[in-house]
């Protein structure tokens, strides 16, 4: 019995160390496994470490980047935003100078319109008067235009007998003629010119010739006026004496073309003025 117990005892002890080595192999084994991957993850640790560095210099690198591109970029809109100004200004004044041009235009064109009307009415006026006067010699009376007026010279001898403001018989027919073409152009300016030629003249009615040249104008603005109709507010009657001759007054023929009556009709100016103000 005792040497029975012995065997089992021994048998026990053996399989006991047995299993015991087992485990330690087994456990020394699994400890240096843990060792190789500790020692793995602490080279992939800093391996992992080397990489963040490198990705945080990066990224410095980036921030550093970007904040220069948004201070390059504030600037560009500041510049732009700048030039878009200096644009808009400019842009401003082109669109304020095509007003300026456009209404120049406006303009120019209404004065051309008003001036062909003008000249039309000149031209009309001119061979109104031509054909009312059509029984007149031209050593009486001559018409002219110039300057966008009609002139209708009218001689001493056809108005007035010699030193003398009274208008005769004849002169009053020239007068009548006139006045049936004045009556229909109401829209005129008349001036009534007396010239004389440069002999003096000094008398109870005249003292010079500036007298004599400005009562033969009047006398002929009564007759329009008085004897015709004409609108007196048409016309202005004016003396030049002998200082606006068209002749020579040292001979007789020159004196003569120099005492005359000039009556000046052009068309009135008002509504060019109005553009023009």
């Amino acid at each position: 019995m005792k040497k029975t117990f012995c065997i089992v005892a021994s048998m026990l002890l053996v399989c006991t160390s047995c299993v015991t080595k087992k485990k330690y192999i087994l456990a020394e084994n699994g400890r240096l496994e843990a060792i190789g991957r500790a020692e793995e993850l602490k080279e992939q640790l800093g391996k992992c470490g080397d990489d963040n560095n490198q990705l945080s210099v990066r990224l410095d690198a980036l921030l550093r980047d970007t904040a220069n591109m948004g201070r390059n970029i504030r600037n560009y809109q500041t510049m732009l935003n700048t030039n878009m100004s200096e644009q808009d200004k400019l842009n401003s004044l082109l669109n304020q100078k095509m007003n300026e041009l456009d209404e120049r235009e406006r303009t120019i064109n209404e004065l051309q319109d008003l001036i062909n009307a003008q000249n039309e009415k000149v031209q009309n006026l001119l061979n109104s008067v031509k054909d009312a006067l059509l029984g007149f010699s031209s050593d009486e009376l001559s018409v002219t235009e110039k300057n966008g007026k009609v002139y209708l010279s009218m001689s001493d001898k056809l108005l007035f007998e010699s030193g003398s403001a009274r208008v005769d018989k004849r002169g009053k027919e020239a007068l009548a003629k006139l006045a049936e073409v004045l009556n229909k152009q109401t829209d005129i300016d008349v001036y009534i010119e007396g010239h004389t030629d440069t002999k003096p003249i000094n008398t109870v009615q005249f003292k010079d010739n500036w007298d004599l040249s400005v009562i033969r104008a009047t006398s002929v603005v009564r007759i329009l006026t008085k004897d015709y109709g004409v609108n007196p507010l048409q016309i202005q009657p004016c003396g030049r004496g002998e200082f606006m001759p068209i002749a020579d007054n040292e001979t007789a023929e020159g004196r003569s073309k120099n005492r005359r009556t000039e009556i000046i009709m052009a068309p009135k100016l008002d509504k060019l003025l109005d553009i023009l103000k």
